[in-house]
């Protein structure tokens, strides 16, 4: 019979066997200070031979007297919780139904106990964990049952969604636990959700801070995919693409491993809730993504030097142009937002040039679009600037939010002028003309000084080509000079020859998890070497041959002091984001 369909409030109680005396006298003799029958009760409640036959009988007596159950019986109610009724016969489970939607109506202050109940069975049992073979049959019809319980409990009790959150917080594995123990109490938050959506913008944050959690410290420890290669007599780190990987060494480290089947869960649940029968479903689109942004801004936005996560957001928007082109909008009222903290502008036009300079489905018009905007408020910057009456000097406390707009701008050139030309060379002229970038690059606040050398020195290869700004003589400049760096925590200058005086990292930097990879993979603008006739001819070693490195093979980024935090929760300055693997390679450098 579907439990759905079956009135338990109404439906009248079996014929009843005692066991141990009726379960309403040993109420009243536990009332009047006799408690031998009802200790007698619990123990029986708890033996772990119980067949179907007695736990049915006992559900059927606590039917029948459940407004005789108050607070003091909370143990004894939980021993009846606590009955092994998911994994048993159909019987069993339509009379645990009956008896938990009479005790919930009649008695709402054990709601909260059978909510964590149901909860509670929301990852494999002990046994189950240590089953090698992820698939058990027992396991889908366990969860199922666990929905319904949960299902008829918020029928009944309407409110159940604001215990409910606490709960699954509470009752969240470590992120230490087996891969499979994770995945499937994350399948199951996602699928509380699909019935109570009002709670899904709560779940999602809750599940991604743990994803990001798992996703920094991986990066930290440097767990994602990477070998050691000798190349010209060094022996060096590097981070490669899966594509050059022989598949045994692909996410060989479990933590590593366990991220890409959590990332896959959650990509899967992003498309199906998106899609009905295939096509894309706008509403449900829309509120998906109203959700994931706010967890974005929340969560995601706010920790730095995360390599994966973020992701989740990219895949959600290229299922539509308005989504992507929404997520720029946002990004760009964060980066120009004077009263947003100067860390999280950094951050947003970090993410902001990442988006546009990866995003294949991002077209040319708003590539154009946003490089008009970010120009526009560069030189309106500059502009103030000059126009302050002040002396105007290179300091990252000052400018962050400035020299992280020029960086976006530069990195998005880089990866996009070829797409920003091609379709026609005179018009492309002339849109990158008329973004003046003479004057930003030439301008006393100096941002080829702050910007990233990689960066730096593939924005100067590109526009000497086209002829639209001549960077290397500042650049040579620049590195006959330290740079001062000062410390906003503490105030002060302090000299210091750093690489990446921004804390900088980009967001969407090549995605290295292989299975939820397949999904990122024909989404992603991979890096494309520069041709030889864009390069003079002393550089062209330093870009390094196509037959053992790839569009993303990089050195791993040097070690530096005094780099300021570009997010309240950075990692340790001196530790760089993998995430960086594919950035054009620091090694390249202005010829003489």
């Amino acid at each position: 019979m579907d439990t759905g369909e079956r009135d338990f409030l109404n439906t009248p109680p079996m014929k009843t066997v005692r066991f141990g005396g009726r379960v309403t006298d040993m109420l009243d003799k536990q009332q009047r200070g006799d408690s031998t029958d009802y200790e007698l009760l619990k123990h029986q409640l708890t033996d772990p031979d119980i067949k179907d036959a007695q736990i049915i009988n006992w559900l059927q007596e606590f039917r029948s007297c459940v407004t005789q159950l108050s607070k003091e019986h909370e143990q004894l109610v939980y021993s009846v919780l606590r009955l092994p009724w998911a994994e048993r016969s159909q019987a069993v489970v339509d009379e645990y139904m009956s008896f938990l939607s009479n005790l919930v109506t009649a008695q709402t202050v054990f709601l909260c106990i059978c909510v964590r109940m149901v909860v509670s069975h929301f990852t494999p049992s002990r046994f189950q964990s240590n089953i090698t073979i992820f698939i058990c049959s027992d396991l889908p019809r366990t969860f199922e049952r666990c929905h319904q319980a949960l299902q008829l409990i918020s029928k009944y009790v309407p409110s159940t969604s604001r215990f409910l959150l606490p709960i699954l917080q509470e009752n969240f594995p470590f992120i230490q636990k087996s891969s499979r123990t994770l995945e499937c109490y994350i399948h199951n938050l996602l699928r509380v959700t699909v019935y109570l959506p009002v709670i899904r913008r709560d779940v999602l944050e809750l599940i991604i801070g743990k994803l990001l959690k798992l996703d920094v410290r991986n990066a930290k420890r440097k767990l994602f995919t990477c070998v050691r290669i000798h190349k010209q007599g060094v022996d060096r780190i590097f981070y490669l693409s899966e594509e050059h990987l022989p598949s045994s060494t692909l996410m060989a480290h479990p933590e590593a491993e366990k991220l890409d089947a959590l990332m896959s869960v959650l990509m899967a649940y992003i498309k199906d809730v998106c899609h009905i029968n295939g096509c894309l479903h706008v509403d449900q689109t829309k509120d998906v993504y109203r959700d994931l942004l706010s967890v974005f801004d929340k969560v995601i936005l706010t920790t730095h030097a995360s390599c994966h996560v973020q992701y989740l957001l990219f895949y959600l928007c290229s299922f539509r142009l308005a989504l992507a082109e929404a997520f720029l909008d946002h990004l760009w009222k964060i980066l120009q937002n004077l009263s947003q903290p100067a860390v999280l502008r950094q951050a947003a036009a970090g993410y902001l040039g990442s988006f546009l300079a990866r995003a294949k489905f991002v077209p040319v018009h708003t590539v154009r679009a946003c490089l008009d905007l970010l120009l526009s408020w560069i030189h309106g910057y500059i502009h103030n600037q000059d126009g302050s009456g002040s002396p105007v000097c290179c300091d990252i406390s000052l400018h962050g939010p400035f020299y992280a707009a020029c960086q976006a701008a530069f990195y998005t050139l880089v990866f996009r002028h070829r797409a920003l030309l091609e379709a026609d060379m005179r018009k492309g002229l002339e849109f990158l003309q008329g973004l003046n970038l003479e004057r930003v690059v030439m301008c006393q606040l100096n941002p080829l000084k702050v910007c990233l050398p990689a960066v730096t020195n593939l924005f100067a290869a590109v526009t000497r080509k086209y002829q639209v700004a001549f960077c290397y003589t500042i650049i040579e400049r620049n590195n006959r000079h330290m740079l001062p760096v000062v410390r906003s925590s503490t105030g002060g200058d302090r000299v210091s020859a750093n690489t990446n005086p921004l804390d900088s990292f980009f967001p969407f930097d090549p995605y290295l998890l292989k299975r939820s990879g397949q999904l990122i993979e024909p989404l992603y603008q991979k890096w494309e070497e520069l041709c030889d006739t864009e390069l003079l001819p002393s550089t062209k070693g330093l870009q390094g041959s196509r037959d053992d490195e790839d569009d993303f093979l990089r050195e791993e980024t040097p070690k530096t002091e005094c780099i300021m935090g570009m997010t309240p929760s950075s990692l340790d300055s001196n530790l760089q984001s993998p995430s960086s693997v594919g950035s054009p390679r620091t090694g390249f450098h202005r010829p003489f």
